[in-house]
C-alpha cells in the first residue's frame, strides 16, 4: 500500500508539469529501458525475422526496436493522463475514418464487437472509442500488486468503458451484447488450439482467438476492426475497417471471420510496423524454436 501511495504522489507531481515535459520524461525512460533489456530486444528481432523473413535492413530493425519502447512508454503515460482527461481532450486530439459505417450499425440498435491490437496509442484508442463513439465493455488483467487496480479502472471507466476482469469475462461480454451494447477485444496476443482457430498470419499458420467471431455469430453483432495512427504522437486518427459479418456453417464461419480479422491486423502492421507491440512472443505456441537463444 505504501508503494501505491508513493505512486499517487508521483502522479500528482507529474501532472503538475506541462504535457511536453511529461512526454520527454517517459521517452527518456524508454531509452533507458531498452538499454537494460537485451533479452526483450532479442524477442523483438526474432519476431521481426519471423514475420518479414529476415527481409529488414539494420536501420529498420533498430528503428522498430527503439520505437517499441517509446510507444509502450507513451501508452503508460496515456493511462495516467486519461485519468485526468475531460471529454474535450479527446475531441481535440482524435478524428475518425469510416465512422459512418459504425454509426449506421449503432443506429440500427446493433451491438458491435470491436477488435483491435496493441498498436499505436491503444490506450488513447480504446478510451476515445468509448468516450466519443459508443460505450464498450472490455477485459482487463489484474495487476500483480492489486492495490494498483483501482487506478487503472478509474483511468478507463471514467470515459464510458466498462471493464471485466479476464477470469470469467466472457459472461460480462455476452451480457452486454444481449442488451445491444458493444464490446472491445484485443486480438493480437498468442493463442492455442484450445482457445483459438487455425489461421495464417504473416504467412505462417498459427492460432488466433475465436472469441470475437463466436460472440458475433451468437449475438448477431458485426465485428469492426479499428486501429489508431498518428503522425506526431499528439493528434490521432482512429480508422475503422469494414464490418465483418459472420455467416454460414458455424465452424467454417468462425474460421473465415477470424482469418479476416488477422488479415486486417496484418495489413495495419505492414503499413506501420513500428507501431505494433513486437516485444511479446506472439508465435510461442506453435514456433517455440524461434525464441531460442
Amino acid at each position: 500500500m505504501i508503494s501505491y501511495r508513493l505512486f499517487l504522489i508521483f502522479d500528482a507531481l507529474l501532472m503538475s508539469f506541462p504535457h511536453s515535459w511529461r512526454k520527454n520524461l517517459f521517452i527518456s525512460l524508454a531509452k533507458i529501458a531498452r538499454f537494460f533489456a537485451p533479452s526483450r530486444n532479442r524477442v523483438i528481432r526474432q519476431n521481426l525475422d519471423f514475420a518479414f523473413s529476415k527481409g529488414l535492413g539494420s536501420e529498420e530493425y533498430a528503428y522498430i526496436e527503439s520505437y517499441c519502447y517509446r510507444n509502450l512508454a507513451l501508452n503508460l503515460l496515456q493511462v495516467m493522463e486519461n485519468r485526468h482527461y475531460v471529454h474535450d481532450d479527446f475531441t481535440r486530439r482524435v478524428v475518425f475514418e469510416n465512422r459512418e459505417a459504425v454509426d449506421e450499425l449503432l443506429s440500427q440498435g446493433k451491438g458491435i464487437v470491436f477488435v483491435s491490437a496493441h498498436f499505436g496509442n491503444w490506450e488513447m484508442g480504446a478510451t476515445a472509442l468509448s468516450a466519443l463513439v459508443t460505450p464498450t465493455t472490455s477485459i482487463y488483467q489484474e495487476f500483480k500488486h492489486s492495490e494498483f487496480d483501482p487506478y487503472l479502472l478509474e483511468s478507463r471507466t471514467r470515459h464510458g468503458m466498462d471493464l471485466a476482469e479476464k477470469n470469467g469475462a466472457l459472461k460480462h461480454l455476452a451480457r452486454a451484447l444481449k442488451k445491444g451494447a458493444s464490446v472491445s477485444l484485443m486480438i493480437d496476443q498468442a493463442s492455442n488450439r484450445t482457445h483459438g482457430v487455425s489461421i495464417t498470419f504473416f504467412g505462417h499458420p498459427t492460432y488466433q482467438s475465436s472469441t470475437p467471431a463466436i460472440l458475433s455469430r451468437k449475438y448477431n453483432a458485426p465485428i469492426v476492426p479499428l486501429y489508431i495512427f498518428s503522425e506526431d504522437e499528439e493528434h490521432f486518427t482512429i480508422r475503422f475497417d469494414d464490418p465483418i459479418i459472420v455467416t454460414g456453417e458455424e465452424e467454417e464461419a468462425i474460421k473465415i471471420a477470424t482469418q479476416l480479422q488477422a488479415d486486417s491486423l496484418e495489413k495495419a502492421i505492414r503499413s506501420r510496423p513500428e507501431l505494433w507491440f513486437w516485444c511479446h512472443k506472439r508465435w510461442k505456441s506453435e514456433y517455440r524454436g524461434i525464441y531460442a537463444g
